[in-house]
């Protein structure tokens, strides 16, 4: 019974213990809800106060905001009209240098197409000329046609003739007309076209020789028929003139054809080329103009005669004239002195005259004036 009461006492003082700590504990947890109530409130008042702050920030911000965004589109704006003005005017000039680049290509287009049309043109006139030379009958008419222009050009009409007929009933291309010595020479066109074609297209060394010796032939058959048709003595000069009507033949044959070149000399054939053949015309015109003034030297020294006699002549009246001018000079002076005193007697009278409407006293004339009169 003790030991249950016992128990029972135990049990009410820690009941009791648990009690007072609860108690305690709960007095604690009101102390700090009322602290805490506290801290609350402050924070509250913190809160409101950092609130109200924050809201005055953000419409601070929000104003800033807005008329930071109002810069920003006005120079957004700015800028792009800025790039849009910058933009029209590239646009615009790159519109003019594109059309005029445009007119430049088309007009440099036209150019080509007008050369293009003139290398067609150029073509075909090639063509034609080798078709012309591929006939022996043909080319050789090119020659004589080349040769009668360029003598056409550089002599006057006097002083050549084609289609000659010599005493030996040789017919020559061309005969230039010039005075004893050297005497009129003969000018025959040539044009071994063939042989020289063949020496140009040899590949070999055999076909090189072949062509070599049939254009040497050639050449020297053309050397030789010159040679015996159109040099004959008392007619014509001592030698005459092989005219090729090809540079490239002729430069062909100084270049790699010596013993032509010999052969030619030897015969009095002198090979010229249209360019050598201008130079020549131009030395034959040269000695036709000395030969000419050689002929009018005589009339020319009997004109001067006579005109060293008409200034002997206008000498002579020329002195007459001078005579003549002093005479009449001494004149001129006689009857400037007359004059003079013409004028001063003049002047006397007038005098005389207007004296006497100041005086009426004055009846006679002053005894000077008497004087005068006889």
């Amino acid at each position: 019974m003790e030991f249950a009461l016992i128990a029972v006492i135990g049990i009410l003082v820690a009941v009791t213990v648990f009690l007072l700590i609860r108690m305690r504990n709960a007095e604690k947890l009101i102390s700090m809800a009322s602290t805490n109530s506290e801290h609350l409130a402050r924070l509250s008042e913190s809160l409101l106060s950092q609130q109200s702050q924050l809201e005055g920030q953000l419409k601070q911000m929000s104003a800033d905001g807005a008329a930071s965004r109002t810069e920003i589109n006005k120079t957004l704006a700015e800028r792009l009209d800025t790039v849009s003005k910058r933009l029209g005017d590239s646009i615009t000039q790159s519109t003019e240098k594109t059309g005029k680049s445009l007119t430049d290509l088309q007009t440099r287009l036209a150019v080509i197409d007008k050369a293009q049309d003139n290398l067609t043109d150029l073509s075909n006139q090639v063509v034609g000329l080798q078709d012309i030379l591929a006939n022996k009958q043909a080319r050789g008419a090119f020659g004589e046609l080349q040769l009668n222009d360029l003598v056409k050009s550089a002599l006057p009409p006097s002083a050549y003739e084609f289609q000659v007929t010599l005493s030996n009933s040789r017919r020559a291309d061309c005969l230039i007309k010039l005075p004893n010595p050297p005497g009129s020479i003969v000018v025959d066109a040539k044009f071994p076209l063939e042989s020289f074609h063949q020496l140009r297209q040899a590949e070999t060394d055999s076909d090189k020789t072949v062509a070599s010796r049939a254009f040497t032939s050639a050449m020297q058959k053309h050397i030789g028929d010159i040679s015996n048709k159109y040099i004959v003595d008392g007619e014509t000069a001592e030698s005459a003139l092989l005219f090729l009507p090809s540079e490239a033949v002729y430069a062909e044959l100084h270049a790699n054809f010596p013993a032509i070149l010999e052969k030619s000399y030897q015969a009095r054939v002198w090979i010229v080329s249209p360019t050598t053949l201008m130079a020549t015309l131009n030395t034959v015109r040269a000695v036709l103009k000395d030969s000419q003034m050689r002929e009018q030297a005589g009339v020319i020294q009997k004109e001067v005669g006579v005109l060293l006699k008409d200034v002997t002549r206008l000498e002579s009246r020329v002195d007459s004239l001078g005579r003549h001018f002093a005479q009449a000079s001494k004149d001129i002076e006689g009857i400037e002195t007359s004059s003079r005193k013409i004028s001063s007697r003049g002047e006397k009278i007038e005098d005389l005259q207007l004296g006497e409407e100041r005086s009426e006293d004055l009846i006679s004339p002053p005894a000077d004036l008497l004087r005068q009169r006889d």
